[in-house]
């Protein structure tokens, strides 16, 4: 049974930073990729920045490039996401995910699409307002 669970959410104003953080039950290496995800109310659920968990490469969304950084500790089985520069429309549950099970084509840790991952937090909730 694998378990993630994030912290680290709250209510912060726009331009501020929030660190999340995602504890996984088990070593981060046993796994393909860990991302981060999102969903906004009414929106479908969206891949923010994930991480290839053993040569550590990344991927970010274009929305969240340069203010957003995804890093992995895989001694404490844990991986971060760091916001800043926080904007309204970053406002969401924010969500940890894992794969361990390669599949034929596919690289999660590249594309970071929400249905290539297999184990899901409960969620974080980030808050961006004045």
């Amino acid at each position: 049974q694998v378990q993630l669970v994030e912290s680290g959410g709250g209510l912060v104003q726009p331009g501020g930073s929030l660190r999340l953080s995602c504890a996984a039950s088990r070593f981060t290496l046993d796994f393909i990729a860990i991302g981060w995800f999102r969903q906004a109310p009414g929106k479908e659920r969206e891949g923010v920045s994930c991480i290839n968990s053993s040569d550590g490469s990344t991927y970010a969304a274009d929305s969240v490039k340069g203010r957003f950084t995804i890093s992995g500790d895989n001694a404490k089985n844990t991986v971060s996401l760091q916001l800043n520069g926080l904007k309204p429309e970053d406002t969401a549950v924010y969500y940890c995910a894992a794969v361990s099970s390669w599949r034929v084509g596919v690289q999660p840790a590249e594309t970071c699409l929400s249905y290539e991952y297999d184990y899901w937090g409960q969620g974080t909730p980030v808050t961006v307002s004045s």
